[in-house]
């Protein structure tokens, strides 16, 4: 051997050798690091336990005829778990009628049976008073949520039962109606405007979200179907500490969302089908000025076993200027949906993103498997968002109908420090678009096929 190499050839082949290995011991560390934060995250998020006394809502006047209107029973129920302090309300299969809101309270399960069906009002006034809510980013008054949760602890939704917004006769005709009030709420971010003057509500045409539980700890929604939504389906609002797992969506009204938590952390979401007419999961953190100003990032957030079925996957923004951080999205599949990931941002937004974890998700149709870009909608400027530390490691997809993987930075601050690994595109029009980028990795990235061959070249 040492004829035929030499000996400093020897010297290369050992080279050669512990570069390999200390590659392979690189990319473990880095995988361990990664199952060591995801499982410490784990560590913090725990299901509330249901309270030991129940009732039946119908010993308090429901009935589930489709017609009478609940809400004066579930309205009781509540009080009776705030004097008890803890109560499970089982609901068992009906169609109850909820004429207004249902304003929950600390200590409450709320358990829909296998063949109970919640149907809200399709009267927006119903929804009045104004409460204090968010809408796209921005504090303000508006309709309460048809579901709303303020300040409160150990909150669960569990059980087999339906959720129906019953919105698509009214609410969900409303956006063509919204711009001037949607502008208006954002000159009101900008400016800084004082909270008691943000008041919308009727004549605005702002939607309200199914189901907001805003600065509450402790909640678990568990099995029921979620459908016909106002808006934005689950939003969870400076939250902490919540287990979203095994429920469903058929909710394809506009604007759909399936998932928006904001300002929140320490979230489970895992083992849910969606099918939205919007984002499966959104991950939000406040809009511009006043995000940056409120300063809660959205972190800790565990996205593992889900079905995808929508617009786009997993979406972080558009609304994050408080940052997002500490985010896992693992072992997921998708049928059809316009973006696999998708991080959007623009200059008006500010924050980051940073320590994002994409690992074994399957895909069989999309337009773009990942996309990332710093000009959403080609807006804003001044706060351009630092998107950093992203790491995709087993990305599948059969089909791209436009792109493969895009990024799309600025000149002056570009996306940097990105790694794709063990990523397979089958077939699209466009593998590769990385603009303004910086320290991009790939490694075992196959886009439109693979050669199994070495080429043979004529001398």
């Amino acid at each position: 051997m040492r004829n035929i190499f030499g000996f400093n050839n020897y010297k290369t082949i050992l080279t050669l050798f512990m570069g390999i290995a200390f590659s392979i011991c690189l990319a473990n560390a880095k995988t361990d690091i990664r199952i060591k934060k995801r499982n410490a995250i784990l560590k913090h998020i725990k299901a509330p336990t249901s309270p030991t006394d129940s009732i039946i809502i119908t010993n308090l006047g429901a009935i589930g005829d489709s017609v009478t209107n609940c809400k004066p029973a579930f309205d009781k129920a509540f009080q009776l778990c705030t004097d008890k302090k803890g109560l499970k309300v089982v609901v068992p299969p009906g169609i109850y009628f909820i004429k207004g809101p249902l304003h929950l309270v600390s200590n409450l399960n709320i358990d829909l049976q296998k063949g109970a069906r919640l149907k809200f009002s399709e009267v927006p006034t119903d929804y009045l008073p104004m409460v204090f809510t968010s809408w796209e980013g921005t504090f303000l008054y508006n309709y309460s949520p048809l579901i709303y949760g303020y300040k409160l602890k150990n909150i669960s939704i569990t059980g087999k039962g339906i959720i129906d917004g019953n919105a698509s006769e009214t609410f969900s005709k409303w956006k063509k109606f919204q711009t001037n009030a949607q502008t208006k709420s954002r000159e009101m971010n900008y400016a800084n405007v004082a909270l008691e003057e943000r008041k919308f509500g009727e004549g605005s045409f702002l939607r309200p979200q199914l189901m907001q539980l805003f600065e509450c700890e402790n909640i678990l929604i568990e099995g029921v179907h979620i459908t016909n939504s106002p808006f934005w389906c689950i939003h969870l609002l400076k939250a902490e500490n919540a287990t979203i797992r095994g429920i469903s969506f058929n909710a394809k009204n506009i604007n759909n969302d399936g998932i928006d938590p904001e300002y929140s952390k320490n979230i489970l979401i895992e083992d849910v089908d969606f099918d939205n007419g919007d984002d499966n999961v959104a991950i939000k953190a406040g809009r511009d000025h006043e995000g940056r100003s409120t300063a809660i990032p959205s972190e800790n957030i565990i996205i593992r076993n889900c079905r995808f079925k929508g617009l786009h996957a997993v979406v972080i923004g558009s609304e994050m200027s408080a940052g997002v951080r500490n985010v896992f999205v693992e072992n997921c599949t998708s049928t059809y949906c316009k973006r696999g990931i998708y991080l959007k941002s623009n200059p008006d937004r500010g924050g980051y993103m940073s320590d994002i974890y994409i690992n074994n998700l399957k895909f069989d149709e999309v337009e773009d498997v990942f996309y990332a870009t710093s000009f959403y909608h080609g807006e804003g400027k001044g706060f351009v968002t630092d998107i950093h530390r992203v790491y995709v490691d087993g990305l599948i997809c059969k089909k791209a109908n436009h792109a493969g993987l895009v990024i799309q930075g600025f000149s002056d601050k570009k996306i940097h420090d990105i790694k794709f690994s063990n990523v397979m595109i089958e077939s699209t029009p466009i593998g590769v678009s990385f603009n303004n980028v910086e320290n991009i990795q790939l490694e075992n990235v196959n886009i439109g096929g693979i050669v199994t061959e070495m080429p043979t070249f004529a001398h």
